[in-house]
Order: C-alpha cells, then sequence, then structure tokens
C-alpha cells in the first residue's frame, strides 16, 4: 500500500498516528496496531533516509506501538470462566490518549480560527484621555459632573411637579431660540453672573422648565456662557462668556 506524508504537517507523534486512523478510515477504538505500526515505522525511516532529526517523542511512541503490538501477539492463558470481554486491551490507555489529544488540537483549531475572525475587528478606544483630546483646552463645565447638573434641574423639576397637573395638552408659545434670546439678555444685565434657578420664572410650568433647561445647554453647547459651582452642593451660577 503506497501513501503520502507530508513531514511539515506533524506536530508530534499522536498527531501522526491520528492522521494514519484518518487515512486507513479505521475505528479510533479499534486500532489495527499491527498496520499502524507498520506504517508509522516507515514514517521515521523516510526521516531518517532524508537526515532529519527525529524527535525524541517520535522514538518512545514507536517503543510504545511496538510494545502493545508485542502483547497483542502473546496469547494469554485464560481461567475457565474468563470471557474476551474480561481480557484487557492493550491499546485501551493509547486510545484514551489520542482523544485527548484530538480534542485538545480541535479546541486549538478553534481559537486559531477565533483570533483570525478577530483580528478583522478594530475596536474603538473608549478611554477617557482619547476624548479629552478632541476638545479645547478650556472646558466650560470643568469641575462640574452630569450629577450635579442634573440635581439642580431635578430640583426646578420638583418645584414645577407640586403645581396643578396640565389636563389638556396645548401648543406651548415658548421655544428654545426665544428663551436663548432672553436668558442672553439677562446675563448681559447681570455680568457678576445669575443664580441658576433665576432664569426660571417663578409661575412656570414642566414645559417651560424643560424649554428653558434646553436653551441653557445650547447656550453653553455654543461658548456663549458658563457654569460655575464654588463647593459642593451649592449654589450654580451662569456666567456669560
Amino acid at each position: 500500500m503506497s501513501y503520502q506524508i507530508s513531514l511539515d504537517s506533524f506536530q508530534g507523534p499522536f498527531d501522526l498516528l491520528l492522521y494514519l486512523i484518518d487515512k486507513n478510515e479505521v475505528d479510533i477504538y479499534d486500532i489495527p496496531i499491527a498496520e499502524i505500526t507498520r506504517q508509522y515505522l516507515e514514517y521515521l525511516e523516510v526521516m531518517q533516509q532524508m537526515d532529519l532529526e527525529i524527535a525524541s517523542e517520535f522514538l518512545v511512541m514507536a517503543a510504545t506501538l511496538l510494545s502493545i503490538k508485542a502483547k497483542m501477539l502473546v496469547p494469554k492463558p485464560r481461567k475457565e470462566e474468563e470471557t474476551d470481554d474480561d481480557i484487557p486491551d492493550a491499546r485501551e490507555e493509547l486510545v484514551r490518549d489520542l482523544l485527548e489529544y484530538k480534542k485538545i488540537k480541535e479546541a486549538s483549531a478553534l481559537l486559531a480560527n477565533l483570533e483570525k475572525q478577530q483580528s478583522k475587528h478594530f475596536s474603538r478606544p473608549n478611554e477617557e484621555s482619547f476624548y479629552l483630546d478632541l476638545f479645547g483646552p478650556e472646558n466650560p463645565l470643568d469641575g462640574r459632573t452630569l450629577q450635579e447638573l442634573q440635581n439642580a434641574f431635578l430640583l426646578v423639576w420638583r418645584k414645577a411637579s407640586k403645581r396643578a397637573e396640565v389636563q389638556s395638552i396645548q401648543r406651548e408659545g415658548v421655544t428654545v431660540g426665544e428663551q436663548m434670546k432672553r436668558i442672553k439678555g439677562e446675563l448681559q444685565r447681570n455680568p457678576q453672573g445669575l443664580l441658576f434657578s433665576s432664569i426660571f420664572i417663578e409661575q412656570c410650568d414642566k414645559m417651560f422648565v424643560i424649554v428653558c433647561f434646553l436653551a441653557l445647554l445650547e447656550l453653553i453647547r455654543q461658548g456663549l456662557c458658563y457654569i460655575r459651582q464654588e463647593e459642593g452642593y451649592g449654589p450654580i451660577y451662569i456666567f456669560a462668556a
């Protein structure tokens, strides 16, 4: 029986044995040890003819195969009540090691494929320093946190919530543009700064609070004003930029 062997494709003796088992289309649980051993030794002979250095594990496996072959050839005396199932199979340990190696090899191939797929993806950086470099050196909200601004907004929201609920929805006569204009006028008249809560009219509803708050955020975004808080949980002041 002629067959070809690629010497570079085998990572060790178990890799070669699995190749021979697949090539001969035999059951891994019922290995024809004589034929597999013969082909395995032929592989080592090819390596010697090509002046290739044979790794020690290949030689150890050759000795193991010859030992198993010898054990299977030697007839064993039977007891009167002993059956074929009671006689230990000399190939049992080899089969167990082959199955374990095959499992590891398949897992390695799966991980290699996942690594190949992952190499095609580029993850977006999520470090704070990366985003800080996208903005200018001056930050109108420097020292302030989103939680602080949210707390100030919720304080005004709770006051508006205590008023009577609106029973009917009508088009409100207030716009973000109008409130931006009003807040800018207030800042021009008060260069020393405005208290955050003072930009909300005393008798205002929820819609007015929302529109007025959005107008303030838009002014900050455009760099027309900034906010400052001297101490934690202290009053927030608005200043013209």
